[in-house]
């Protein structure tokens, strides 16, 4: 049996005359016999295992004749080139004219790598869209033969060369980030540019099955999962962002396949971040648990709260006095009507609607019978009894 060849030569035949394979294969040893010298005998190569099988089909139609051959080699390039020279030399199969061409010399070797390279590739990227686990060393022994792709412009949007047809895509904020994917073999990104959400996105994301958001490891990042999710709705499936103060266009192969296999699904991050946001704005407008020393003329309107029943509360004014009590179900009209007023007592607990309230009428300061963690709000400062 002759080993598997390193070439394969591809050639087309064509006969003025009806010929069948077994004169085909007989007329290639028998005519180049002699031909080539003593070392390129390819019935001798054959025997030896450095020539394979001929391979011949071929098509009948109106008396003619016109099929292709194909030769496998496992002796050198030079060689093979003699022998596809050869095979053209040949004019005539039994009685009928014959034009013989070389169409290749396909390097097998060569064209396994390709294959295997594409596959390679295929197979990373649909272990990162499925958040399996890493190949240990697979990121890199792909990144040392693939070549790059180019990148693409989708209506002024930067984006890999698979967006289009990929089942699944990966959103970044800038160019730069998908150019850094792709140095890494993940073809399927594309930018929002960081100036609003192209309506082209909403389209395409709309039309996959897995949507991933990956973001830079800042305020940004968040703020921007913020807009995506608000634009993009359900069809954003999963998010992810870079390590804490790191951007997606510096990160190490190795950081992108482990951020990308650590996406958690959209709808989870997106509360948890939401809530992280409204934290920091409420620190950044003065909401926390601290507690203030109450001004000298503060501290004189806790005597109001004597005599006054659960949920009532009185108004005061710039002059320090009080108003009439006033229920609960009334307090919102008696506030919007109410003028010069600083003030507000409350018997009852200090809630956010009376945090609302309060502001709403301009009133920094309000007294409760008591408060909860949330001591400041919406630029209202709220005291319990038993502050003073």
């Amino acid at each position: 049996m002759s080993k598997e060849g390193k070439y394969i030569i591809h050639a087309t035949i064509r006969c003025d005359g009806t010929v069948a394979r077994k004169d085909v294969v007989g007329a290639i040893f028998g005519q180049t016999e002699g031909l080539l010298g003593d070392q390129l005998q390819l019935r001798k190569l054959q025997r030896t295992g450095r020539i394979g099988h001929v391979d011949v089909s071929l098509n009948q139609n109106k008396g003619k004749v016109q099929g292709e051959i194909q030769l496998s080699s496992s002796i050198d390039q030079v060689s093979t080139a003699v022998i596809g020279a050869a095979l053209e030399t040949i004019d005539l199969i039994g009685p009928c004219k014959a034009v013989i061409k070389i169409k290749s010399i396909e390097n097998i070797v060569s064209a396994k790598r390709v294959n295997v390279i594409d596959r390679a590739k295929t197979l990373l990227l649909e272990m990162v869209n499925s958040g399996q686990d890493e190949s240990r060393n697979i990121l890199d022994e792909v990144r040392a033969v693939l070549t790059l792709d180019s990148e693409k412009d989708i209506s002024g949007m930067t984006a890999g060369p698979s967006v289009k047809d990929s089942d699944a895509i990966i959103i970044v904020e800038g160019r730069n980030d998908v150019r850094q994917l792709l140095k890494f073999g993940i073809k399927n990104a594309i930018a929002t540019m960081g100036s609003g959400i192209n309506p082209e996105l909403i389209d395409i994301a709309s039309k996959k099955s897995v949507v991933t958001a990956f973001l830079d490891g800042d305020r940004g990042g968040r703020l921007l999962l913020m807009e995506l999710s608000g634009k993009l709705g359900k069809s954003l499936t999963h998010v992810t962002f870079a390590p804490v103060s790191r951007e997606v266009e510096h990160l190490e192969g190795k950081v992108i396949t482990k951020c990308l296999n650590q996406k958690e699904t959209a709808g989870k991050v997106t509360s948890r971040i939401q809530s992280e946001l409204a934290k920091e704005d409420d620190a950044a407008v003065g909401r926390g648990e601290e507690l203030l020393e109450a001004p000298e003329g503060v501290k004189e309107w806790a005597t109001m709260l004597e005599g006054l029943k659960r949920n009532q509360a009185i108004i005061v004014s710039e002059d320090g006095s009080g108003s009439e009590p006033i229920g609960a179900s009334a307090l919102e009209s008696s506030l919007s009507e109410s003028e010069g007023a600083v003030g507000l007592v409350f018997a009852g607990k200090v809630t956010d609607r009376i945090f609302t309230l309060a502001s709403g009428a301009g009133i920094e300061n309000v007294i409760g019978s008591s408060v909860g963690k949330i001591t400041r709000k919406s630029g209202v400062q709220a005291y319990s009894v038993t502050d003073f």
